[in-house]
């Protein structure tokens, strides 16, 4: 399979091309009927038998402590089939197509989706992918995936290209390599990165496939005009999700910061000791950096999310999953009764012991730096926070729009994500398809428009640092209640041409979803 690293980031989508998970049955063997349990039966549209009837029933089967037997890619389509038509939120947008005529369990997989678009004009289904199990495994239980430790942020995807480093993970080769935020990548293996039309040379270096690959890059720091270059080795890399932990000494109080990346299992513990150091602090405000977190497990999300609203939040709901219309009362896959998810006084357990106390805040405001980036999970921090009365200030840019989410399923070595469900919070609201907008307004408890400032991404300047604009706005607002003042100062700060960017770090894989476990 191809590793899409989330620590390597974005698929160049129009210009350079890659495949985005994917396990070894894909793309094998024909369309033979011969299977496992005998024969697989033919094919009739609107006729469909339990997924079970077709579960592990694999054309490459996995040795080992599997149960997969022996069958054929037909199989693995049937199973597809029916699990989508039973589980997608959206099944009866679903275009029946016979197993037997795709021979390739990615390409069917992905036809079994809704292609309808929303009133905005995009795609009503953003979400649907694939992802090898045993590295979806390594990277939600641990943030383990292969890459050079660099997140890229996207301003121009066609030529001319131009990618900027957006964040470094500590202990990785590009770290090593003193590898910095604003960093511009201009050539890879002996190809110009702005022109070049080699994009399968691109893409095997920014998307190695196996561990251990050797690939030569220029950078051209930050505020500097010489180029350098370096060479990077593939290897794994373990996700830092909780990053930059400080309390900002102001004249009005003392004020916690937090950069937050993934809502991965190791966040769980990192969380807990961030928000037990702000608790000693006894700060009277708190600023999140989600802005490059794309999501992950909702039990996360919830964790911190009461860990910020503390007392405030006691007994009320969190999160409520809505499923098809075929499951209106029941979990389809776990099979429990459908009743509101409540804001938790207890660790889920990912890191730490299950029902370990947690520490509490009691905030009723608190500021979140996101944007395009800023994705599922993370946006139900936001929701959830809203949905009980606790002022979210939003500083940044508009964030993805991902109120959907989905177990991960394996099936013969590829775990499946389709949209099963979507969430809504105390007050029902959950229709933010198209992102939470900063405003400079009060906009009320509902509604996609929530107050905050729109300030454009700052390279220029580490995360963390005062000086960064977004940062820099979010104090600001705090200390005014408004925009302007805040917005201008942030400008004013600007002392290289990438302190106001417009573009977008894109994570691909399964961390840039709502995921629940099972």
């Amino acid at each position: 399979m191809n590793f899409v690293s989330k620590a390597t980031v974005i698929g160049l989508f129009m210009s350079l091309l890659t495949g985005c998970g994917g396990g070894g049955s894909g793309g094998s063997s024909s369309n033979s009927t011969a299977s496992g349990s005998g024969t697989t039966p033919a094919w009739t549209a609107g006729s469909f038998k339990p997924a079970s009837d077709y579960e592990a029933m694999c054309a490459s089967p996995r040795s080992g402590n599997f149960p997969d037997v022996q069958g054929t890619v037909t199989d693995e389509n049937f199973w597809i089939r029916s699990y989508s038509n039973d589980t997608y939120l959206w099944y009866d947008e679903i275009e029946d197509i016979d197993p037997g005529t795709i021979d390739n369990v990615l390409e069917y997989f992905d036809l079994m989706k809704t292609f309808a678009t929303t009133s905005s004009g995009n795609a009503k289904d953003k979400f649907h992918f694939t992802y090898d199990t045993e590295d979806w495994e390594k990277l939600s239980q641990s943030g383990v995936s292969a890459g050079y430790g660099i997140e890229f942020f996207r301003v121009s995807n066609s030529p001319p290209r131009s990618w900027l480093i957006a964040l470094v993970q500590p202990d990785t080769p590009a770290s090593s390599a003193n590898l910095g935020r604003g960093a511009d990548l201009v050539e890879v293996d002996g190809v110009d990165f702005t022109s070049g039309s080699d994009v399968d040379t691109l893409n095997a270096a920014l998307f190695p496939e196996s561990l251990g690959e050797s690939h030569e890059f220029v950078f051209r720091d930050l505020n500097s005009a010489e180029e350098r270059t370096v060479t990077l080795v593939s290897t794994e890399i373990t996700s830092t999700p909780v990053q930059s932990v400080k309390v900002i000494d102001t004249d009005s109080g003392p004020v916690g910061y937090m950069l937050f990346n993934d809502h991965i299992a190791t966040a769980e513990a990192m969380l807990i000791d961030a928000v037990e150091s702000f608790a000693i602090a006894q700060i009277t405000d708190l600023i999140i950096d989600m802005r490059y977190n794309g999501g992950g497990y909702l039990d996360i999300a919830n964790a911190l999310a009461s860990m910020v609203a503390g007392d405030f939040a006691s007994g009320q709901t969190f999160s409520e999953l809505q499923f098809n219309d075929k499951h209106p009362d029941r979990n389809p896959i776990t099979g429990a009764n459908l009743s509101p998810t409540l804001f938790t006084s207890t660790a889920p357990g990912f890191s730490v012991p299950t029902g370990t106390p947690l520490p509490k805040l009691n905030l009723s405001r608190v500021f979140v730096i996101g944007g395009s980036g800023t994705c599922s999970a993370s946006e139900a921090v936001i929701n959830g926070l809203r949905g009980i009365g606790t002022e979210v200030v939003l500083i940044g840019d508009t964030t993805c729009g991902k109120p959907y989410g989905f177990y991960a399923m394996d099936n013969c070595g590829v775990s499946y994500f389709t949209v099963q469900f979507r969430g809504v919070n105390a007050i029902g609201f959950g229709d933010y398809t198209d992102g939470f907008s900063p405003e400079d307004v009060d906009p009320g408890a509902a509604g996609t428009v929530i107050p905050g400032c729109h300030i454009d991404d700052d390279l220029s300047h580490a995360l963390g640092d005062t000086a960064e604009a977004r940062l820099s706005a979010a104090l600001g607002y705090r200390d005014s209640g408004q925009c302007g003042e805040a917005a201008t100062k942030a400008q004013l700060k600007r002392q290289h041409p990438l302190s106001q960017l417009r573009g977008e770090v894109i994570k691909v894989g399964p961390l840039q979803n709502m995921i629940l476990r099972y």
